[in-house]
């Protein structure tokens, strides 16, 4: 995990330059949905928000299990790091000769590659650890640059974010909350989902908005509640009332999300855990027919 943390300047860097990979994706004007499961659907979110509030058509996000795609869309996108989770091949498979699919995938070898209409693969960012970091990133710089994005200034952030001395009052919190706005909110989801699964750590997360209606109640010293991108106007004021500690995330979103990714990398190493291979948890869910 530390290493394919550590990667993640280099690999955004690469999807950006995949200029005939983001081609593959569905065009501007394309009523489009987004899937994946855990992690992926996530990302998912976010590259709906962005695609859509871009004027680049209509794009919902779903998870896999969940996914309302018999709607007259133009093409799913399933977003998957193995390519075998079960719930995504099955859907898939239900939409061959119906709907194009595209297929953003980490392993070159795996089932999907051969049931979609079209494979982006993403081999270089790729993982051995079970919990995901630097696939779930690649691919969304892969779709924010597919959108148009100049992704320098979030490369240059990621470059701070794996090299910063990382502070107590994040690394020894007993609590997180992480809130985001926009396309930051899959951002923050998927930040709690690592905290869980790499450190054990209690995690909640939530549109930045909707904190001040009901979980703010948990704020308490020692605790932090963690904002990726704009701050509310008077959130941090209300969270320091708590005596919580506000982090007013400044880096762009993704590289915020890899800061998180080094606080769960470094409470799993201080509880003596393995990150790479988390308690109940494989790689891919591969569930029994």
């Amino acid at each position: 995990m530390s290493a394919e943390l550590d990667s993640q300047p280099e690999t955004w860097a690469k999807a950006e330059s995949l200029r005939a990979e983001q081609a593959l994706l569905p065009a501007r004007g394309a009523r489009i949905a987004v899937v994946g499961c855990g992690t992926s659907w996530f990302i998912a979110q976010s590259y709906a928000w962005l695609r859509e509030a871009g004027g680049h058509g209509q794009t919902d996000a779903f998870a896999a299990s969940e996914a309302f795609v018999d709607r007259g869309y133009d093409a799913v996108v399933a977003l998957t790091r193995s390519g075998t989770t079960t719930e995504v091949l099955q859907l898939v498979e239900g939409l061959r000769g119906r709907v194009r699919t595209v297929g953003v995938i980490g392993d070159a070898s795996s089932p999907l590659v051969g049931l979609v209409d079209d494979a982006v693969l993403l081999p270089f960012a790729d993982e051995q650890s079970v919990v995901q970091t630097r696939f779930a990133t690649t691919a969304l710089a892969l779709f924010r640059a597919s959108l148009g994005e100049d992704l320098s200034g979030a490369i240059a952030d990621a470059e701070r974010a794996v090299a910063e001395e990382l502070a107590p009052e994040l690394t020894d919190a007993e609590q997180y909350t992480f809130l985001g706005r926009g396309w930051s909110v899959g951002l923050a989801h998927e930040a709690a989902l690592k905290m869980r699964e790499a450190s054990q750590s209690w995690t909640e997360s939530y549109p930045s908005m909707e904190y001040r209606h009901g979980p703010i109640a948990i704020a308490a010293p020692g605790r932090v509640t963690w904002q990726f991108g704009e701050t509310p106007e008077g959130l941090a004021g209300d969270v320091a009332a708590t005596g919580a500690h506000f982090e007013a995330g400044t880096l762009d979103p993704m590289a915020e999300l890899v800061r998180a990714q080094r606080v769960s990398l470094a409470r799993a190493r201080a509880k003596g855990l393995d990150p790479d291979a988390p308690r109940n948890l494989t790689r891919s869910v591969i569930l029994d027919a």
